[in-house]
């Protein structure tokens, strides 16, 4: 198995997890549309470029790369956004500090996501049977 198909299968179990997780915080707590449409948008995205990467090209190969770095970056105000100013978050049905981290380990995966995407090779490298 590849590099990239490796890097394929976290970025579809982080975009799951962001839109199952997004589902459950939100689900009955009143949040507006806004509060949660962003995270339904980065999870699907990065599924979906993982899926199109795999069919090989420059373009999906920069979808894909441009999919962590979205994900990297709404994360980012989501992650110091709770940790400096914990009393402006919703939590929603998690406990702050549980919400917390499980952004801040999405953020750690997508940042290194991001910088997998850069320099992992396309294909496994050949068998060497010497």
């Amino acid at each position: 198995m590849s590099g990239l198909q490796r890097l394929r299968i976290v970025a579809i179990l982080l975009g799951g997890s962001l839109i199952i997780g997004e589902a459950y915080r939100s689900w009955g707590a009143g949040r507006t549309p806004t509060a949660w449409l962003d995270d339904m948008l980065m999870g699907t995205l990065l599924i979906c470029a993982a899926i199109a990467v795999a069919r090989g090209g420059w373009q999906r190969r920069a979808l894909f790369t441009g999919a962590w770095g979205v994900c990297a970056g709404m994360l980012y105000g989501s992650f110091f956004g709770k940790v400096f100013a914990p009393a402006a978050e919703n939590p929603g049905n998690f406990a702050l500090g549980t919400l917390t981290a499980l952004v801040g380990v999405a953020f750690a995966v997508s940042v290194l996501g991001f910088v997998a995407s850069l320099f992992v090779a396309d294909v496994a490298p050949p068998n060497d049977t010497k």
